[in-house]
């Protein structure tokens, strides 16, 4: 494993692994820092590091909405304290379009939910009982009515659902998770 900066492609610094041990080591480092700069990972000649890295955790197909009312406002839900947006596992044989308006459908107490378009994907990994997984969440715009009743799931640990004006946006990125940002970005150059 070697750092070094590669100015004229961008200002983070590039790890390149060439094996599977220098990788995790990578990744181990990665799990014990609160937050860091940030960094490029390139694959050594001969060496597929995101084979290497995919081999080694469980996939989980995720899907979720981002839905918007009559106007305009954005609907979240707060899940275990932090603001976040309606998504859920893919269930077997279940299309990713439906996973998508099903998981808001729960999680939020809608019976009206419109599919638009896509939006973005995302990753993330986390880990359970002591498991490695790689989840990948593909997002969706979707229209709801804010005069159907929000009624949070909280078999999934939902405290509140609500629409959020762009006063309540600006809350919510500063309470949510990293990797849901990219999704907040990519539906805000959507409505632009």
């Amino acid at each position: 494993m070697r750092f070094h900066s590669d100015d004229a492609l961008n200002e983070l610094p590039i790890c390149e692994v060439s094996d599977k041990s220098a990788l995790r080591q990578v990744v181990e480092q990665l799990r014990k820092e609160e937050s860091g700069s940030g960094f490029q990972l390139r694959s050594a000649a001969g060496f597929d590091a995101w084979q290497a890295f995919r081999a080694d955790h469980e996939f989980v197909a995720a899907a979720g909405g981002v839905v918007v009312d009559e106007l305009g406002r954005l609907l979240a839900i707060k899940r275990l304290g932090k603001w976040d947006l309606p998504k859920g596992k893919v269930e077997k044989r279940e299309e990713i379009e439906d996973a998508a308006v099903r998981e808001v459908e729960e999680e939020c107490g809608l019976e009206q939910v419109v599919l638009i378009k896509p939006v973005t994907s995302t990753w993330h990994t986390y880990e359970r009982k002591k498991k490695h997984y790689l989840k990948r969440t593909d997002w969706f715009l979707m229209r709801a009515s804010s005069k159907e009743k929000l009624v949070a799931q909280s078999e999934e640990d939902i405290e509140e659902v609500r629409w959020l004006d762009e006063k309540g946006i600006r809350m919510m990125e500063a309470d949510t998770y990293p990797s849901l940002l990219p999704v907040l970005i990519a539906w805000k150059s959507m409505t632009a």
